[in-house]
Formats: structure tokens, sequence, C-alpha cells
């Protein structure tokens, strides 16, 4: 493993369970001691819970959806960018809206749940789109086609603002929509489901073993995380697979994307750690 200078520490005491499980979450008071947004987080930032893990499509950077708000990750320094909102759901649209669901934090001008938000000014500010006051996305995904959901109740939304419900055989711990095709994975305790129809059939995906998480890096290749704590990773869409011959850990937020040169880029949360491997996890490098 390769270490990368740690010049913020991340306190993650309370991130525990196999990740397949559909936690509550409610808001906390602010215990972040870092810089305020927009300046650099050189002390340390109390964070208890990664619920997503990304790339910002402007800059690249790696964006971290939290129990305490977003916050930027760039060269070992966390940033916070906007308010304080539990985003328990977090995705980012194709054209670049960041989409969120969770709580707001203290003295927040939102309401509780927040349903379904946006933010056009990467993350600075919140506006609800629907649902608020109703609806606590703890899984959410955004495809060409439009946003799947899930809150006890699957939903799609071709806009984000009109609804139509959805059947699933099993609930959903997380939800992903290829870039291009718009195919829907689901990971649930039963295996993962995959949809061709915005999530009104599904059928199973064969993968190795039960995954807790799953990604699409691209409109063929699929990241996921196994509960054993291996990687999985499929080129042609999960018709074949291949492991990571040593468990990662146990992963609580997983990202993909291919790089510009061409390699799958997983980003993950395991083990309290901000991880990167760009080979299905054979050598990761410490992010934080």
């Amino acid at each position: 493993m390769t270490l990368m200078p740690r010049r913020a520490l991340l306190s993650l005491g309370l991130v525990t369970g196999t990740g397949l499980a559909v936690a509550a979450c409610s808001p906390q008071p602010d215990t972040s001691t870092s810089a305020p947004s927009g300046e650099g987080a050189g002390g340390a930032t109390a964070i208890t819970h990664v619920h997503a893990i990304t790339r910002a499509p402007d800059d690249g950077v790696v964006l971290l959806a939290t129990h305490e708000g977003l916050y930027r990750l760039e060269d070992g320094d966390l940033t916070r960018a906007g308010p304080i909102v539990d985003l328990m759901g977090f995705t980012i649209a194709a054209d670049g809206r960041y989409l969120a669901s969770g709580h707001p934090g203290p003295g927040v001008d939102l309401p509780e749940p927040l349903g379904l938000a946006e933010s056009t000014d990467g993350g600075q500010s919140w506006s609800v789109l629907s649902r608020g006051g109703e609806s606590d996305f703890h899984a959410l995904a955004a495809g060409p086609a439009g946003i799947v959901v899930f809150d006890g109740q699957l939903r799609f939304s071709p806009d984000g603002r009109t609804w139509q419900t959805r059947s699933i055989p099993s609930a959903p711990a997380s939800l992903a929509v290829s870039p291009e095709s718009g195919v829907v994975l689901a990971t649930t305790e039963n295996g993962v489901l995959r949809s061709t129809d915005d999530g009104a059939s599904w059928s199973p995906l064969n993968t190795p073993q039960l995954a807790s998480l799953v990604a699409w890096a691209d409109d063929r290749t699929i990241v996921a995380a196994g509960i054993d704590g291996r990687l999985l990773t499929s080129t042609d869409a999960g018709a074949s697979w291949t492991s990571s011959q040593e468990p990662i850990g146990e992963v609580t937020a997983l990202g993909a994307s291919r790089t510009d040169d061409g390699d799958v880029e997983a980003l993950l949360m395991a083990d309290n750690q901000v991880l990167r491997t760009v080979d299905g996890g054979a050598i990761t490098q410490q992010l934080l």
C-alpha cells in the first residue's frame, strides 16, 4: 500500500455494519473543526460517516458526501463545500448537477427530511426539487432517463419532480445507473439485481459473492464491493468478474470511473480510510 501524508484527521468511530442494512440517520450538531468552506482544512475534521464518494466533474477533485456535509479532498486536505447537510444519498447527474437527500443540519433552512435536492454550484447551496419533508433517499442514482431512488419505496422520476412508484424483490442498499444505456443495478441481501427499464422489472445479476455496494465506471464496467471485503470488477457489463486476491476491508462507500489513461479507478471508504485503486484492488493508495 502506498501512503500519502495525512494532513487532515478523519474520525469515523460510528461506522458500523456490513453496508447491506439501510440505517436511519439524524442531523447532529456541527463537530467540524476544519476551516470554513473555501479555505484550507489545516485543522482536524471530525467526520462520523461517509455516505458516498466520487469525483467532481469539473475539476476531478474527490468528493465525500458525509453526515456533516459535502467535503472536497485535495492533496490530503479536506474543505467543506456549502452548509452542514447530512447527505444520506448523493449522486451527480449527467449535466453536472449534484443531487442529494438526507437531513438539514441545525440552522439550515431546508425541509426535514430533505426529499430530493439539487445543487448547481458545486454543493455551495441546495434547493429542494420534490418530496421535501416526505422522503429520505438512502439509495439514489441518476442516469440518462432520470433518477432512481429508494425511501422504503422504489421510485423513478424523469425530472426529479414527478415520481412513479416501482416494485423491487428486495430492498436495495445501493443503486447505480450506467451512463449511456441506463441499466440500473441494485445491491440487495438476495444478490445484485438488474433492470433495463428504469426499475420497472428486475432480474438477478450473477456475481462471485453478495455485494454491498456497486458502481458503474462506464457503460460496460462495473465495480462492486463484496461482503468479504474483496473488490469485484466486470468489464463486460456483469457477464464475467474478477476479484481482488486479498480483502481490502469493509467498504462503506464506493465510486468508480475511467481515468484519462483508460484505467478503471475505484474510490472507496474502507476500514475508515479513503482509498484509490486502478488495478482491481491489488494495490491501494491511501488518500486520507
